[in-house]
């Protein structure tokens, strides 16, 4: 049998999956290529109509010149350089729009690359936990074990469970917040305050050493912020930081702040990344693929929320690293209430009061 299914429903089904993986790899390997011969071709064709135009032109100009010179006739040109300025105009007109359309090809071909990496990768992240929480319930369902390994393994399927939702809420949270959906409660909390009840909070939830996380500096200043979204923020950093340490784990929090802006500065000793890989930091489900770190399970959408959502508060993040093994340092800025993007926060504050 050509497909392990016996109804012809589903060797149809199989059959047009089959075609249409072959069809897809097909279309990566040739459309980018057939692509940019197109765009060169194109470009080619106008540019050499262009200049047999301009070779047209200047002949039957010098042509037309002689005769009036030899028959003292007086040949007026303006109506054809008229109509030769407008065909310059149309020719370059033509070219630049093929070019456009080339850049909005690329970039259509850059969305599908992305969007069929986002395919593969949510696939994987959630059959994991999925495969993990089924073998454990055959298990249960098919032996007769003891109720400690009962416990035990309930105790493992919430947590993959809980992964699941976590995963799940990621994914609802980006892009509502992509698409200026979500709705968050924002207040006007002090910097100093905010920040240092929110580690306070998260430390206790992870359970970690008091000294595990060092705040330092100052930021008296106001900003407008919603509690809940700065904690899945610093979680997600957090949760980053303990991921990519090799070592003990170490994180220093260092507040600023200037006339317009609040910095908050979170720098851990991690693994750091090479600067190659800083423009990637905070794209969707990348995560540091470097031989000296042990496999890491996650989404690899916790840096993409922390930017959405300073990003919705008015701010913005930036990512650095010394080198491989020398940590990271995520940089965060925020408008300081009322003085900076003032008509943008009391746009936050008064759609948080509905």
């Amino acid at each position: 049998m050509p497909y392990p299914v016996r109804d012809s429903f589903g060797r149809d089904l199989v059959a047009n999956i089959y075609e249409l993986n072959r069809l897809k790899k097909m279309q990566k390997k040739y459309s980018q290529l057939y692509a940019i011969i197109l765009f060169i071709l194109a470009q080619v064709a106008c540019l050499s109509l262009l200049g047999l135009w301009i070779a047209r032109f200047v002949a039957n100009h010098v042509i037309l010149k002689r005769i009036g010179e030899q028959y003292s006739i007086n040949i007026q040109m303006g109506g054809a350089i008229a109509v030769f300025v407008i065909g310059l105009v149309l020719l370059v007109a033509m070219s630049v729009g093929i070019s456009l359309i080339f850049r909005r090809l690329r970039l259509q071909q850059k969305l599908t690359k992305l969007y069929d990496n986002f395919l593969a990768n949510i696939t994987h992240e959630l059959k994991t936990p999925l495969a993990s929480i089924q073998l454990y319930l055959d298990t249960l369902g098919s032996r007769d074990i003891s109720r400690l390994k009962q416990l035990k393994f309930i105790e493992y399927m919430q947590k993959d469970a809980g992964r699941l939702n976590k995963l799940i809420n990621a994914i609802l949270e980006i892009a509502q917040l992509e698409k200026k959906k979500n709705r968050f409660h924002c207040s006007t909390y002090k910097a100093d305050h905010i920040v240092k009840e929110i580690i306070e909070e998260i430390t206790k939830q992870v359970k970690l050493p008091h000294d595990t996380i060092i705040i330092t500096g100052s930021a008296y200043c106001n900003c407008v912020v919603d509690k809940s979204a700065f904690k899945i923020l610093f979680e997600n950093l957090v949760d980053n930081a303990i991921k990519y340490s090799t070592d003990k784990l170490k994180i220093n929090i260092n507040l600023q702040y200037s006339s317009k802006k609040c910095i908050i500065e979170f720098k851990d000793q991690g693994i750091g990344f090479p600067a190659t890989e800083k423009k990637r930091i905070f794209d969707k489900f990348y995560r540091a693929n470097q031989p000296n770190v042990p496999d890491v399970r996650g989404s690899g959408l916790g840096l993409t929320l922390v930017k959405e959502i300073i990003k919705y508060h008015g701010g913005n993040i930036r990512a650095y690293s010394e080198g491989v093994n020398r940590g990271a340092t995520f940089r965060i800025e925020l408008p300081v209430y009322p003085v900076s993007k003032r008509h943008y926060l009391n746009k936050l504050l008064k759609s948080s009061t509905y």
